[in-house]
């Protein structure tokens, strides 16, 4: 753009002491680095093109109306670190760039949802405005080195990873609904009895799949997983056979898609049931999972986003934590559900008795997942 004659550009941010808070030093960079150094001049405070283009910086908080209202003939305002803006710097910049064809473009790592910036861009839907929400992974140039950074914040600092790296509220880290997880490996025991799990994928949303293990009493096992967009019916006994032992052990399967669980009955994963959905399912399981430990296996790298992201709906006007789980980052988090269904009633874990010949039966085979729960005792 700024080799467009005549094209001027604010970059602009709320505070500004100095011209070394702005974004001039990285348009130097990037300039230089295209091999475009001879078609601009860069002053201290400005850099200009051959061609009359113009791109300068300036603080809102600390510049008057007037001197605000004297941009109103450039193109475009670029606004870093937008969700620091004020709502009064918002009120008089908004009008000021006005000229026809002229753009607002916000750049920013969301806070709050009470920042003015995301009241104005993500508070509703607007016909003027285009909103992206661009992470880590859609950067085809991400550095190892930052790779390196975000790992370790996603093991060891899961609200810093899930802010900084993933782009979520701030606030969210106190909405997060799984803290009794870790990242780990267990050895289990030849005779030791999975359960596995299923979440159909509905347009957008992925297909997910994944086994999991009662290791002792509280101890949650889940070591391996499935994950995609876009699986069609015809795929989904490949997808779901990613799964380790996936068609020897029973499991549970999203209820809402019966005929999809009848056409994996038939390709291969005869035990698979619907799950028994019902008023308070999902709180029940989010409750006995919430009293487990949950350990995930290191490759099991979308379990383990999706525990860290699963959240609690936070209301807009007041930022309080509702008690009502947010319907996202839980494809995996409902297949968990699925799976351990049978383990538990309502929220408490159901323990099997001991007799002689239910130790043999469970030593030489997977118990049949049509057991009558009746068997069972609560905790």
């Amino acid at each position: 753009m700024a080799t467009q004659k005549g094209f001027r550009i604010v970059c602009v941010r709320e505070v500004q002491n100095s011209i070394k808070d702005s974004v001039k030093q990285l348009l130097e960079d990037k300039i230089g680095a295209l091999g475009l150094s001879e078609f601009f001049t860069i002053t201290d405070q400005e850099i200009r093109g051959q061609n009359g283009s113009l791109a300068i910086f300036r603080g809102l908080q600390n510049h008057t109306a007037a001197q605000i209202k004297s941009l109103e003939g450039f193109d475009v305002a670029w606004v870093e670190e937008a969700q620091t803006i004020s709502q009064a710097s918002l009120d008089l910049l908004t009008p000021t760039i006005r000229k026809p064809g002229s753009e607002l473009w916000f750049g920013w790592n969301p806070v709050s949802e009470a920042d003015p910036v995301d009241r104005l861009l993500r508070g509703g839907a607007r016909d003027d405005a285009i909103v992206v929400q661009a992470n880590w992974s859609d950067n085809p140039w991400f550095p190892d080195v930052l790779r390196a950074d975000l790992e370790h914040d996603r093991i060891n600092n899961p609200d810093k990873w899930l802010h900084v790296w993933e782009g979520r509220y701030q606030a969210l880290s106190e909405a997060r609904i799984f803290r009794n997880w870790r990242v780990g490996e267990i050895e289990t025991h030849e005779r030791q009895v999975w359960h596995v799990g299923v979440d159909f994928g509905f347009a957008k949303d992925p297909a997910a799949a994944l086994r999991c293990a009662l290791v002792g009493d509280r101890t949650l096992y889940i070591d391996s997983e499935a994950y995609e967009v876009g699986v069609p019916t015809e795929a989904l006994p490949a997808f779901v056979g990613r799964v380790t032992d996936a068609h020897i052990w029973a499991g549970r399967a999203d209820s809402a898609r019966p005929e999809t669980i009848d056409y994996l009955h038939r390709h291969g994963f005869p035990k698979l049931q619907p799950s028994k959905k019902g008023r308070g399912s999902v709180e029940d399981g989010i409750s006995f999972l919430q009293g487990l430990e949950i350990v995930v296996h290191p490759s099991c790298v979308n379990m383990q986003r999706e525990l860290t992201a699963y959240a609690y709906k936070i209301d807009k006007r007041t930022n309080e934590i509702l008690p009502v789980p947010e319907d996202a980052n839980n494809h995996l988090i409902d297949a968990l559900r699925y799976a351990v269904e049978k383990l538990h009633r309502k929220g408490q874990l159901l323990r099997e008795p001991e007799p002689d010949a239910q130790r043999e039966r469970r030593d030489y085979a997977p118990i049949d997942d049509d057991d009558d729960i009746d068997d069972w005792k609560v905790a």
